[in-house]
């Protein structure tokens, strides 16, 4: 931890001596000499290796905190003191017979029987309650959105979510006169499940291997796969087989502020971002923007001639831009004509639905010329902005 501390703090004072260094090599016209360009450059670039050093760092951190949690809990009362047996899907019956199934090692009538309560409709196996909550968290490790959105999950059929789509209003009346009905009137959003499916190969002499850890290889494997494809499809995906994302013409987050031209963003736009979105929904917004957008917004000033872009020294937070976090994704545009460049909302306003149950299914003859066994797993799940008033996008002008 005093490592990652010394990195921040060694990052923020590169950043203070490249603003220096910019601030100093401007010249009557606001430009920097190629010289001075490349040694911008140069010292920006190693703020960003910083700051990469200092993520990997913190998963390594995460990483030894989870590997040094004991496997075990202490017994602390009576056996016999009370207590309710884990059923379904959660039960240790469960967890040992779908392993068992998954290896397919000393699979009997009792294997499958134990497994009846996991079926898929699809001829799969739900996976074990605690496996489930393992892929979960390496989902939202690789997916910057899941660790912003609302995320809920259903059981079966659509989620109906009420919205309201217009407020009612109040109004000045005279003494005795009769009040006037202003209602609020309201809309429902519904959420319903699209299937992502991925396949993976696993060699025969790995899995009757008892020292490999074939629960740990799946959720890494699902998670590295899975993740991607779902974050794209929240940023970008257009509600036909896959979720409606953010970026969506229909159904995405507001146009904000249209820049005035078509490469370049200048800080009154960012501005004009911020107050484009309501007060209320500013307290939790983040902004959202490629790598090399905010490589673009770390050049840009304040009118009290401040950096906007601020580097993080505490271990854990984002970066800021105007006091607010700033994540990134290499599924949001670069700055180009016609680009949503920049999103700034409450994310909390997207919601993710997962359909309950990740499913498994081992496949033994497909793969078995080459010495393999194949794996189906696949995850029913949809994503839709519910109030798009929320979240706004900055928009390059067209090129």
């Amino acid at each position: 931890m005093n490592q990652i501390l010394t990195l921040r703090e060694k990052r923020a004072k590169a950043w203070d001596a490249a603003k220096a260094f910019l601030d100093t090599k401007r010249g009557t016209d606001g430009l920097l000499s190629a010289e001075d360009v490349a040694t911008y450059e140069k010292m920006e670039a190693d703020v960003v290796s910083l700051g990469k050093e200092i993520d990997r760092l913190e998963r390594q951190a995460s990483l030894d905190r989870e590997l040094s949690q004991p496997t075990t809990s202490p017994i602390t009362n009576q056996p016999t003191a009370g207590g309710k047996a884990k059923d379904g899907r959660a039960s240790d019956e469960y967890t040992r017979s779908f392993w068992a199934l998954m290896r397919n090692k000393s699979v009997s009538h009792e294997v499958y029987n134990a497994l009846k309560i996991g079926q898929d409709d699809h001829g799969g196996f739900l996976a074990p309650d605690e496996f489930q909550r393992t892929l979960l968290e390496a989902l939202q490790e690789q997916n910057i959105f899941r660790q912003l959105a609302h995320v809920i999950t259903t059981s079966s059929g659509d989620r109906k979510i009420p919205v309201v789509a217009s407020k009612g209003t109040a109004a000045w009346i005279d003494e005795e006169a009769a009040y006037p009905e202003s209602d609020d009137t309201f809309g429902l959003v519904s959420i319903g499940a699209y299937k992502l499916a991925t396949m993976i190969k696993v060699s025969e002499e790995l899995l009757n291997d008892g020292v490999f850890d074939i629960a740990a290889y799946i959720a890494t494997e699902f998670a590295r796969r899975i993740g991607a494809a779902e974050e794209e499809a929240f940023f970008t995906g257009n509600g036909t087989g896959k979720p409606t994302g953010i970026l969506n013409a229909t159904g995405g987050a507001e146009l904000g502020v249209t820049t005035a031209g078509a490469t370049a963003i200048t800080m009154d736009e960012v501005m004009d971002l911020f107050y484009a979105l309501r007060s209320p929904y500013r307290r939790n917004a983040n902004f959202l923007m490629n790598d090399a957008t905010v490589k673009a917004l770390r050049k840009l000033k304040n009118a009290s001639g401040d950096y906007i872009w601020q580097p993080s020294v505490t271990a854990g937070a984002p970066d800021t831009i105007l006091n607010r976090p700033v994540y990134t994704s290499a599924f949001m545009p670069t700055i180009a004509g016609g680009a949503k460049s920049i999103l700034f909302g409450d994310l909390g306003y997207y919601w993710v639905a997962d359909r309950e149950g990740r499913s498994f299914k081992r496949l033994n003859e497909l793969y078995a010329p080459t010495g393999q066994v194949g794996f189906l797993a696949s995850e029913r799940v949809d994503g839709k902005l519910i109030l798009p008033e929320a979240v706004k996008v900055l928009q390059q002008k067209a090129s």
